[in-house]
């Protein structure tokens, strides 16, 4: 670091610093993370809501997301980054209203709502990101729920294009 870098009291932030060495001790290591998504689908009946099943780990630090209990349980306290998005899909396009429902410590805390006032579809993709403040041993899981024009069943989408997944991190 230059010496005209370096004020009276202290480090002026506002510089610009240009460092050949190692920085340490700056920044986080995000941890614990977890990605997960379905690679086959799940059928979920109509006006009810149905916990997701996970079954692939993508990636994730010490084993952080139980795919036996399909839910991640924090093991470090702090404020964490959660991403989730559901394919719905109904054959018949009569899919009215897609629901995700985040659950924190077995209750319903959160949801994201897609709705057709008039008819039904065939696609709807539901996405849901927020930063949320935990505590160790706080789990999360991940429900959904369908309504149709025809009463029938819709499927929650898995396979290779990645249409169902459920991620986080610890931000700070």
């Amino acid at each position: 670091m230059a010496i005209d870098k370096i004020q009276s009291e202290s480090i002026n932030l506002a510089d610009n610093f240009a460092f050949t060495g190692t920085v340490t001790g700056a920044g986080g290591a995000n941890t614990p993370y977890f990605q997960v998504n379905k690679t086959s689908n799940q059928t979920i009946s109509h006006n009810s809501s149905t916990k997701l099943t996970w079954d692939n780990a993508v990636t994730q630090s010490s084993s952080a997301f139980d795919l036996t209990n399909n839910k991640f349980t924090a093991t470090v306290a702090g404020r964490y980054l959660f991403a989730v998005r559901v394919g719905f899909y109904d054959s018949d396009n009569n899919l009215k209203r897609a629901t995700l429902y985040n659950y924190k410590n077995n209750n319903n805390y959160r949801s994201t709502d897609f709705f057709m006032a008039n008819g039904g579809i065939r696609n709807a993709p539901v996405y849901d990101i927020w930063i949320e403040n935990v505590a160790v041993n706080d789990y999360f899981e991940i429900y959904a729920y369908t309504n149709t024009t025809d009463n029938g069943d819709c499927v929650v989408a898995g396979g290779s294009n990645w249409e169902t997944t459920f991620s986080g991190f610890k931000l700070t």
